[in-house]
């Protein structure tokens, strides 16, 4: 293999299986091996299959409405459907539609952010979850139902509850209680796109059912559980946020009294509710993390950057009391593993490297025999006017400058601590997609001064609803900020 594309410090070339920082060619990574050799496998069947549209969903109980992966949007689960087959919840005949499409080498358009990836030059989602424990041994079982037959998902993700007690930037009202209590309040945000107005959010048909009200869609999942329970292999409740809802709690309680040895339990928490529930958590986190009730538990907690920026784009963070309790978690719950997801929007830059940096540090601290402590990037794409491709050029450094120093603190294969004290090639490459996708920016001149329209629109108003400064806390964006303005005018 020619290493003439090998990415060099702070001048990127796009990254594939077989192209990655020179520090890291000597790892084998079995992450991206594994994708490899089910990308052959997939492309036998067709060049567009995906394991995810059959073994993974995501439901969300609260508005009726599922998906596949996070990738694609939601769409409505009928209830004409649901009346016939509990397993409706994830059997829709429009994902079965999905199905097809893949089987006969159709690329089904709500996957597009896989095909944009891939046309990159880039291995995608789709290798890489198509590859993972709880899909790969699964093949011919999803070949045999092929798009018609039922199937019970192996990867499940459940939002019970809209109640959270943040307003992240990012969000809406149908996922936050907080935020709904104050558009209820003080009316929708003046963007031109009105998706946190509650018109909107009924329009698409996401307005939350109320705790109080009878949910069919909830009351369809407790029926299907006890069917679905020994095939699953990955369970993770989301929100809102998961520990201000009693169904968490169910589902642990279920799974200490009915031990399931081979299933992964993740939990999607900002990890900064009141400290009884944090306590809650973490003491039967520590009964189920002792091997006898379930393989794992994983705790995913919601942090993008550091210090008062990420407290401003989540807002009601505190982010020193977030940090303590992960670190708490990972002291008292010996096996526990957290797993930071950055969502990678137009304010994460600057706090970027040292977001990275926090997480090395707590490596070093909690990971001795296995690695505890991770990280995903997934790129926000919505709404788009937090789109990292709405920023000037100039601020593409700031990821460039987090991926040099990950590749100066590899990981290392030499000794233990040094292979759980470093960063893997894959996490590098993941910066690397989120890079190139940054660099295509917007074809047209119209949207883009539009996405910047709302962006200043967007956060003066929440300047002056939440007493907050945005040119104080990103003085790094203030340039953008003027660009933002001048497009409002």
């Amino acid at each position: 293999m020619s290493h003439d594309h090998i990415i060099s410090k702070g001048n990127y070339a796009p990254i594939t299986a077989d192209v990655v920082p020179d520090p890291f060619r000597k790892v084998d990574s079995v992450y991206m091996s594994g994708a490899e050799k089910v990308k052959s496998k997939l492309d036998q069947v067709s060049a567009s299959m995906c394991m995810a549209k059959w073994l993974q969903v995501s439901l969300h109980l609260t508005t009726g409405r599922t998906q596949s992966c996070y990738h694609p949007p939601t769409h409505q689960i009928p209830k004409d459907e649901l009346l016939k087959n509990v397993s409706a919840l994830h059997n829709t005949t429009f994902k079965k539609d999905q199905r097809a499409q893949m089987l006969k080498g159709q690329r089904p358009a709500e996957c597009s952010y896989c095909w944009k990836m891939e046309d990159l030059g880039h291995m995608s989602d789709r290798h890489y979850r198509s590859s993972e424990e709880w899909s790969a041994p699964y093949f011919d079982e999803v070949l045999n139902a092929g798009s018609d037959k039922n199937i019970n998902p192996r990867y499940m993700e459940v939002n019970f509850n809209h109640a959270c007690n943040l307003k992240c930037s990012y969000c809406s009202p149908h996922i936050s209680s907080s935020w709904l209590k104050e558009i209820e309040t003080f009316g929708p945000y003046n963007t031109i796109e009105k998706h946190n107005s509650l018109d909107w959010v009924r329009s698409q048909g996401l307005m939350p059912a109320l705790q109080s009200e009878a949910n069919v869609y909830a009351e369809a999942f407790w029926v299907w559980w006890p069917q679905l329970y020994p095939d699953l292999k990955v369970f993770r409740m989301t929100g809102g946020e998961p520990l201000m809802d009693i169904n968490t709690y169910k589902v642990l309680d279920y799974v200490i009294q009915n031990p399931k040895r081979d299933l992964k339990i993740s939990i999607t928490s900002n990890f900064s509710s009141k400290s009884d529930s944090i306590e809650k958590f973490i003491q039967k986190a520590k009964i189920i993390s002792d091997g006898r009730f379930a393989e794992k538990l994983n705790l995913f907690v919601s942090c993008d950057s550091v210090g008062p920026q990420a407290e401003y784009i989540r807002h009601g963070l505190n982010y020193d009391y977030f940090i303590n309790n992960v670190d708490k978690f990972l002291t008292e719950v010996q096996t526990g593993v957290v797993s930071f997801i950055v969502t990678m929007n137009n304010l994460t830059g600057p706090g970027l490297l040292p977001l990275m940096q926090k997480i090395l540090e707590l490596r070093k601290k909690h990971s001795r025999y296995f690695q505890r402590v991770w990280f995903d990037t997934p790129m926000l794409r919505f709404p788009s006017w937090q789109s990292l491709q709405i920023l000037p050029e100039e601020h593409q450094k700031d990821i460039v400058k987090a991926m040099d120093w990950m590749v100066e603190h590899p990981m290392i294969m030499a000794t233990t601590q040094s292979r759980l004290h470093g960063f893997h090639d894959y996490e590098v490459a993941r910066l690397q997609r989120v890079l190139d996708w940054m660099r295509l920016g917007i074809d047209s001149s119209e949207q883009l001064k539009k996405d910047r329209a709302n962006f200043y629109r967007f956060f003066s108003e929440h300047d002056q609803r939440r007493q907050t400064n945005f040119e104080k806390t990103f003085p790094e964006l203030n340039q953008f900020w003027q660009l933002c303005q001048e497009a409002n005018r």
